[in-house]
């Protein structure tokens, strides 16, 4: 195994007009060669689900790149008083050399599409899209950017909205076309600097509360496509407006004010050190308003040691001033066997290597039922020089609780079994402080995941991490219910860069996974696993650019199981990998189709409760462990019946699902042996990887985990 870490040159910065519209890396992290490692292991069953909306195809579109834009929610569910369903927008061309639009759609109840079209009239490139709705009327708030003609520039993008009447139930009756943000904008800084070129777009909304009588308030944080500092930064304007249901159904126009985060705009014109802000902006029913997320910075190329995760407060509707509480991202870890080096026989210090978030920048954030802000995100190991190993994200949350001011972090998955310590990869089990197992050649195995919608991190000249991540929450209904969702290509990496031919079916297959809470967040669920080779219904459809709606519907609760359906909003793409995004994955122009689902799903007890896991821990004897361990090509279970009946013992994989009955059949009392020679019922070798094998005897259950490697 070569262990040298060879650090990648840190991207340059990306410059020209291609990239006006999508954001610019700017300086990332280096990352360092990673370890295939191993799938994370599971004792958990993932909730079950069917669909309830069929994959349905919106249009065909041509514009193959984040289709419902960067922190916000482009599908929002109706609420149930004013019909329910959902309103979507994305942004897409119908041609392959067309022109980009932004697109409205409203799915009903039953999830039949009611309505579909551009938004505009205007033949105007347009997009990175978003919407919200008035919860006391059903009524939608659609917002994107575009060249607006009637600007002050011409070649400005500015933020254009307009709303849709729906009366009695009818989508589509949209009002005529404003202007929320007029570019270019003016800004003085408070550290003096003023400046006149700013583009604020790729906007996000939100609707809260008003300090008006009998109106809500709609939020619409614009991003700064312009940066005044050493390299992209993003300070932001937020456009507030007053409205009402009445204002909507007469087409009355909005009438916009604006907040800026001082803080932010000093960022964007500091001229000694770069800092870039990666939030998403959220309100709660007491006139909060709140950006939360984390930054990265540099002086002088090297990284600002500074707390890293922030929530930025501002009371009174936005209108107050704005204040930030931030902390480190940084979690204690620790060098197993002494496994990472600086270089060939020199290993990292433990306090050398800590996790802290990072590739996470299209994120958001919802406000639950308890009133905290929740952000999720990705954590990485990264050393102290500031470099990282990209193949050990794991996905964590940030938790702000405005009653006690605390900004704390929260894993979702993997979930640590240490209650003492956060989830580390080579340490899944007890005894804690332990490397589990190793290899043949005395390396820890380690888990590895690759939480990305793409397998290879080098495409986009390195930016893949950058331009694919997205980790989102849906929003919490009145019964608890949220769910998590993001992507994954670890199948397809394992084939694609390390040749693993076990996983050769999956060198196509990009994955949705789906963790669910019951219980406000409280607890998370094993994660629903979606592709188009192991789910009925999903064949073929390799999805991107995954977008859950705002809220999940609740259906019933039996047996204690609460019962949901979620949207989804998604591109299943032709040819897997960006054409728009420059330098392009592939040079096919051929798109992707625009698609909406649903899923029901039966949500797990709340508070982490289980009738029946599939697996698991065990504190009884009956059962060895067994040997050899890793095995190739086979391995001897032995176990100790203390007295005589019938036995079953099953080999199952890390989905909880049968492999192979080894017994079953009356047995003796005392020790019993048997020989697995890694196949399958049918006789076929089973794939690399970490197996289960169960005991049924004696009224008791016991399960131990076991490797194969070939």
């Amino acid at each position: 195994m070569n262990r040298t870490l060879v650090i990648v040159i840190a991207l340059t910065l990306l410059t020209g007009v291609i990239f006006a519209e999508t954001m610019t890396p700017g300086p990332q992290k280096a990352t360092l060669p990673s370890p295939p490692g191993r799938m994370m292991p599971s004792s958990r069953v993932a909730p079950e689900f069917t669909f309830s909306v069929a994959p349905t195809p919106l249009i065909h579109s041509y514009y193959d790149y984040m289709v419902g834009g960067y922190n916000s929610f482009p599908l929002r569910r109706v609420p149930e008083a004013y019909g329910g369903g959902s309103f979507i927008t994305f942004m897409g061309k119908r041609t392959p050399t067309g022109t980009r639009r932004q697109f409205w759609a409203y799915v009903d109840n039953s999830g039949t599409i009611q309505g579909l079209n551009e938004i505009t009239n205007a033949v105007n490139n347009e997009g990175f899209g978003t919407l919200a709705i008035d919860p006391l009327s059903g009524k939608p708030i659609y917002l994107w950017h575009a060249v607006h003609p009637g600007g002050q520039g011409t070649t400005e993008n500015d933020v254009q909205y307009t709303s849709d009447a729906f009366l009695d139930g009818i989508p589509g009756l949209l009002n005529e076309v404003g202007v929320a943000v007029d570019n270019p904008t003016t800004i003085t800084a408070p550290n003096g600097t003023t400046t006149t070129d700013n583009e604020f777009i790729w906007p996000g909304a939100v609707v809260g509360p008003s300090p008006v009588a009998g109106k809500r308030r709609v939020y619409v944080e614009t991003r700064n496509s312009i940066s005044h500092t050493l390299n992209p930064s993003g300070n932001i304007l937020i456009a507030m407006a007053d409205f009402d249901a009445n204002d909507i159904e007469l087409g009355i126009p909005f009438q916009w004010t604006y907040t800026q985060i001082p803080e932010l705009d000093n960022w964007n014109t500091d001229q000694e050190a770069w800092r870039r802000p990666f939030n998403a902006m959220t309100v709660d029913q007491s006139g909060n308003v709140y950006y939360v997320g984390y930054h990265v910075g540099q002086i002088d190329e090297v990284d600002i040691d500074e707390p890293d995760l922030d929530v930025f407060v501002c009371d009174n509707y936005g209108q107050g001033n704005w204040r930030r509480l931030s902390i480190y991202s940084h979690l204690s870890t620790w060098n197993p066997l002494d496994y990472f080096e600086i270089e060939a026989g020199i290993p990292y210090e433990d306090d050398q290597l800590y996790w802290g978030v990072t590739g996470s920048g299209h994120l958001n954030a919802i406000v639950d039922n308890s009133g905290k802000v929740r952000f999720p995100a990705l954590w990485a190991l990264i050393n102290t020089e500031g470099t990282y190993w990209p193949a050990f994200h794991f996905l964590k949350e940030g938790v702000f609780d405005p009653n006690s001011e605390e900004l704390s972090i929260r894993e979702i998955y993997p979930i640590s079994e240490n209650p003492d310590d956060y989830f580390q990869p080579w340490d899944l089990e007890e005894p804690w402080g332990e490397v589990d197992e190793v290899d043949d050649e005395g390396y820890p195995l380690m888990v590895t995941d690759w939480p990305f919608p793409y397998w290879d991190d080098t495409v986009h000249e390195n930016a893949m991490i950058f331009h694919y991540n997205g980790v989102r929450y849906s929003g919490v209904n009145q019964q608890d219910m949220m769910a998590c969702v993001w992507q994954n290509s670890y199948r397809a990496r394992m084939i694609n860069s390390f040749q693993l031919t076990e996983y050769e079916d999956y060198s196509d297959v990009p994955e949705i996974y789906i963790s669910v809470s019951p219980d406000n967040g409280g607890t998370w669920s094993e994660p629903i696993v979606i592709n188009k080779l192991d789910t009925p219904g999903f064949t073929d459809i390799k999805p991107m650019w995954v977008y859950p709606a705002d809220q999940i519907k609740y259906v019933s609760t039996v047996d204690g199981h609460k019962i949901g359906r979620l949207g989804l909003l998604f591109m299943d793409d032709v040819t897997w990998g960006s054409n728009v995004q420059q330098p392009p994955v592939h040079t096919n122009n051929d798109g992707g189709r625009i698609m909406y689902t649903e899923l029901e799903i039966t949500f797990p007890l709340p508070g982490g409760a289980s009738e029946d896991p599939i697996l698991p821990p065990s504190t009884d004897k009956m059962l060895s462990q067994n040997y050899p361990n890793p095995f190739n090509p086979e391995t001897t279970i032995s176990f100790t019946l203390p007295n005589s009946g019938k036995a079953e013992l099953n080999i199952y994989n890390v989905k909880g699902q049968l492999v192979k009955t080894l017994i079953s059949s009356e047995l003796k009392s005392g020790s019993h042996s048997v020989v697995w020679n890694g196949t399958d019922e049918l006789g076929n070798n089973v794939a690399s990887g970490m197996y289960f094998y169960r005991l049924n005897a004696n009224g008791r259950s016991e399960s131990k985990k076991m490797l194969l490697m070939k």
